[in-house]
């Protein structure tokens, strides 16, 4: 008897739920603006409903942001008595990486990095090894990225977090230097490139649904791979860290006229954008080992697997036509696989990927007041 289908609803997440409290947030946070006047401050109003928020400081345009990890470090700790490593240094650059990804999406650059560590008391900070992990992935990933780590909070909360547990998360801050910087969308037009960068896997999106999978298999996290590679150590690769890539296409004259950080919603995001646009997807990347699995195991369709996971995008570009060859030239130089993956077309609001058939509506995302 063949099982029920596994989808991210199954797995305890149902953005249905969640994304209008965002909406009621966001509505309430609109209200507040006014309160930068008294400081001689103003927002920029189209970063609201986008991945980070812009004000203008003195003619300074600064960006910022706070994003945490999720379940990922659950799977962590799952996996390290199988592997022997406790991969918080790869759990580390994945809590960055869901910061400063969507800090670059409006055209900043990042300058620092808080960390908020809070754990379910104090014996969690007592494991050396796994602390060492910790800062040393955290410090890697800030050098990459060539931010400044600029402190933190590392609160013990017994009885609000779980006994053995640590929730993470990160802020960040940037600069963006001028206002040709800002890629909110304003310049975005009818026959744009679409730019696709590969994910290295399953990232810090979706791992809910792989952590409960991990229920209907015989080997859990202990499971091989089509690579030969364990399920949960394939989980852990560390989410890609995009700055270098924005900052090698500002330093050559390119500045996208919108991106987009591909997590939540998967490939439905790729229509973040307020306007009425087109999305026509007609080359698709490669799907890693892992997310194959997870699709394959759950039993679920294309459009639950696109919906929910990245599906090996990790990152949309959207640029003039012509840039986008060079898009993808750039990014390789720099060790990440690219795609010119589509193109963007006056109209209906969707999201068509055509070798799958398969097409997202407008009212599939809901993230904008």
């Amino acid at each position: 008897m063949s099982q029920k289908p596994l989808d991210y609803t199954a797995a305890g997440v149902d953005y249905s739920k969640i994304d209008p409290l965002k909406i009621l947030a966001q509505q309430a946070a609109s209200s507040t603006r006014g309160n930068l006047a008294s400081h001689g401050v103003s927002e920029i109003p189209a970063s609201r409903g986008e991945s980070a928020y812009v004000m203008e400081v003195g003619g300074v345009l600064i960006a910022s942001i706070t994003e945490c990890l999720g379940t990922k470090a659950l799977v962590a700790d799952a996996v390290r008595p199988i592997t022997g490593k406790t991969h918080y240094d790869a759990i580390a650059q994945d809590t960055i990486a869901m910061a400063v990804n969507d800090l670059i999406t409006v055209g900043a650059t990042p300058l620092s990095v808080h960390a908020y560590w809070s754990a379910g008391g104090s014996e969690w900070f007592a494991d050396e090894q796994r602390m060492r992990d910790l800062v040393a992935g955290w410090q890697k990933a800030c050098d990459v990225c060539k931010v400044s780590w600029g402190g933190g909070e590392t609160p013990a909360l017994a009885g609000v977090v779980e006994a053995g547990r640590i929730d993470l998360a990160a802020s960040s801050v940037g600069i963006i230097p001028s206002r040709e910087r800002l890629t909110l969308g304003d310049k975005m037009g009818d026959g744009d490139e679409i730019v696709l960068l590969a994910s290295s896997g399953i990232h810090a999106n979706g791992v809910s649904l792989a952590r409960k999978l991990v229920e209907r298999l015989p080997d859990g996290y202990a499971s091989k791979l089509a690579d030969g590679r364990l399920y949960g150590e394939a989980l852990l690769d560390p989410t890609v860290l995009y700055v270098p890539v924005t900052e090698a296409l500002f330093a050559a004259g390119i500045v996208p006229h919108y991106s987009a950080n591909i997590t939540g919603h998967g490939w439905r995001k790729i229509m973040r954008h307020g306007g009425n646009f087109t999305y026509r997807i007609h080359t698709l990347p490669d799907v890693p080992t892992v997310l194959s699995f997870i699709q394959h195991h759950a039993g679920i369709d294309d459009r639950e697997a696109y919906g929910s996971l990245n599906m090996g995008a990790g990152f949309a570009f959207y640029v003039k036509a012509g840039q986008g060859a060079e898009v993808v030239r750039i990014a390789e130089s720099l060790g990440v696989k690219a795609w010119l993956a589509g193109r963007v077309e006056a109209g209906t609001k969707q999201v068509v990927i055509e070798p799958l058939s398969l097409t997202y509506a407008a009212d599939e995302l809901h993230l904008r007041a």
